[in-house]
């Protein structure tokens, strides 16, 4: 009888530890950054966990979202323009919003600066999530282009702007 307990006891163990493995114990989003030759735009694709955003837009905002409708895209548009932005020479770079799109586990945002490369000494600022969840981390990528070498920048609530050597 006490080793049936045991078993008990450990399988309720083993069931509660897979649930907290499966917890989401760490928040981070990925931006890539890349120059298109055939079209001369700069695109930015930024991805996110579903849940962060959704929990973001909650909090904001006072309900729940449907990234199907515009108007839900919109909120999120309106936030991510405020949270990410690039500038050169001192000046804010346009960066449209392309469009996003959203699956069960990510939230995939798409924008382009319109014929622009980005030079040397661009500076981003990616606060997304960042002001939200105090341990966000967001990893952006920024490509190779016009003899720049690529370069991986990473920031956090403390760490919010960098330039691109």
């Amino acid at each position: 009888m006490r080793s049936l307990r045991h078993l008990a006891a450990s399988a309720a163990l083993a069931l509660c530890c897979t649930g907290a493995a499966q917890a989401h114990n760490y928040h981070m989003g990925m931006a890539d950054i890349g120059y298109n030759a055939a079209t001369g735009n700069t695109e930015v694709i930024h991805t996110y966990t579903a849940h962060d955003i959704e929990a973001l837009l909650a909090n904001l905002y006072g309900r729940s979202f449907d990234l199907e409708l515009e108007e839900d895209q919109d909120a999120l548009r309106q936030y991510i323009e405020r949270q990410f932005t690039i500038s050169a020479g001192g000046k804010r770079l346009p960066l449209q919003w392309v469009g996003v799109k959203a699956s069960a586990d990510t939230i995939t945002l798409f924008q382009q600066i319109d014929k622009t490369a980005l030079p040397a000494g661009a500076v981003i600022v990616d606060g997304v999530l960042t002001d939200f969840i105090a341990t966000q981390v967001n990893t952006v990528n920024v490509g190779a282009n016009a003899g720049r070498a690529a370069v991986t920048l990473t920031f956090t609530a403390a760490q919010r702007e960098q330039a691109i050597p």
